[in-house]
């Protein structure tokens, strides 16, 4: 049985579940227990700190587990990155006092407050630039103001905390982080696993593609396709009267507003747009 490490709470728990959810997967729970087994699949789903599921599919405990790309290299342990999974995407940011600091260079011989000490060391060192990290579970913000270091290295969202405690980003980001699918070398091959990437893979396609229908003149077939070429090719269906033909096909999401407009410039009518649950292509 496949077993798949879950977050149990902040930005990536909710958008974990939904998403193995309309991959077919049973994670709902009824209470807050720690394990659910959902036989029909052949899955454990182990429920954890989000920082921790790194370290449990290191260590094999786990066959494979949902997380943060910073949490996963923050880690330090062997697992790897196995799917990008497209959501609770963030930017790992140098920042300091406003106009202190501008460049990488700056950092050298100062104290760096954050919560991700593994990373900020590598990327440091990887640029050779030497600091002393101060490590703090949370609210980084703050160490600045209180004497505790001299800048912080963050998750950056909107910036609004930031400005906030009257600090400014500076510098290369060291990382765009999202959430992905980890697992281990030798768990790759494992059981269940490639269908479950299989499946999500599906729940990302369906969530990056529409589906449109619309009726067009048989004469404007040809430009009306051109705009909606779908995946292999559209289909395209006769109607009642011979002079229209139906078609369908899978529209990009993020286009399909100007698609539908230069549709109907062409001709088309009765255009339908369709959201996807899941695919495979």
């Amino acid at each position: 049985m496949l077993r798949i490490a879950v977050p149990n709470k902040g930005s990536l728990s909710e958008p974990a579940t939904t998403m193995l959810k309309e991959a077919g997967y049973r994670t709902r729970r009824t209470g807050r227990e720690l394990v659910l087994v959902d036989e029909a699949n052949r899955v454990e789903f182990f429920f954890l700190r989000p920082r921790d599921i790194a370290v449990y599919v290191g260590q094999g405990t786990v066959h494979a587990g949902i997380t943060g790309r910073d949490l996963l290299l923050d880690s330090g342990v062997s697992a790897v990155e196995h799917l990008p999974l497209g959501f609770a995407r963030s930017t790992f940011r140098f920042a300091a006092p406003v106009g202190t600091m501008t460049s990488l260079e700056d950092i050298t011989g100062r104290r760096v407050a954050t919560s991700y000490d593994v990373l900020v060391r590598a990327f440091l060192a990887q640029r050779g630039v030497e600091a002393q990290t101060v490590h703090l579970d949370g609210a980084v913000e703050s160490s600045v103001q209180l004497g505790v270091a001299d800048l912080i290295a963050d998750v950056v969202e909107t910036g609004t905390t930031l400005r906030a405690a009257g600090l400014e980003t500076f510098g290369e980001p060291l990382l765009s982080s999202e959430a992905v699918l980890i697992t281990t070398e030798r768990h790759r091959d494992e059981p269940g696993l490639s269908t479950l990437v299989r499946r999500l893979e599906g729940v990302l396609r369906a969530r990056s593609y529409v589906l449109v229908d619309y009726d067009v003149p048989v004469d404007r077939l040809e430009r009306a396709t051109a705009l909606t070429p779908g995946i292999e090719s559209p289909t395209v269906s006769p109607l009642q009267n011979p002079d229209w033909v139906a078609v369908r096909a899978m529209v990009p999401r993020k286009d399909i507003n100007r698609v539908m407009d230069e549709l109907y410039e062409v001709g088309a009518r009765a255009i339908l747009v369709s959201s996807l649950l899941a695919c495979r292509l």
